[in-house]
């Protein structure tokens, strides 16, 4: 007759650590979702600064390379050479631009790190309760 009594108890701890166990699970889905929102919200600005960039820094960037072009034509340089001089200048802050968007997309800083750290340890915690 004990024997049927210590066999209840387990299966009642055994459904009490599988019940736990998934109230753990929904809890860190639950916090993969909020992070992920954060992430998303990060990507957003990412775009953000793209978007701006690239609309604030047409009109300002045309009107410098053409005062570098007509500084250069006044300084004796010919208009062929001005205007190639104005294009590199143009390309090197572009890809200053482009690097500070991508690097802000960094798949490391988008990373649930919070998520992860804390799923490796309910599967510690979860194999301690299984013991």
């Amino acid at each position: 007759m004990n024997t049927q009594s210590d066999l209840r108890t387990i299966s009642a701890l055994l459904g009490d650590v599988l019940s736990q166990f998934a109230k753990l699970f929904q809890n860190e889905v639950d916090l993969a979702k909020a992070e992920l929102g954060e992430k998303v919200q990060q990507v957003g600005w990412a775009v953000g600064f793209f978007g701006a960039g690239a609309v604030l820094v047409v009109p300002a960037l045309v009107m410098a390379l053409f005062a570098l072009s007509a500084a250069l034509v006044a300084g004796g340089w010919s208009q062929p050479i001005s205007y190639l001089v104005s294009a590199v200048v143009a390309a090197v802050l572009a890809g200053v631009l482009f690097a500070v968007g991508i690097n802000r997309l960094d798949a490391r800083r988008l990373a649930p790190r919070e998520t992860m750290r804390q799923l490796e340890k309910d599967k510690d915690t979860v194999k301690e309760m299984v013991r």
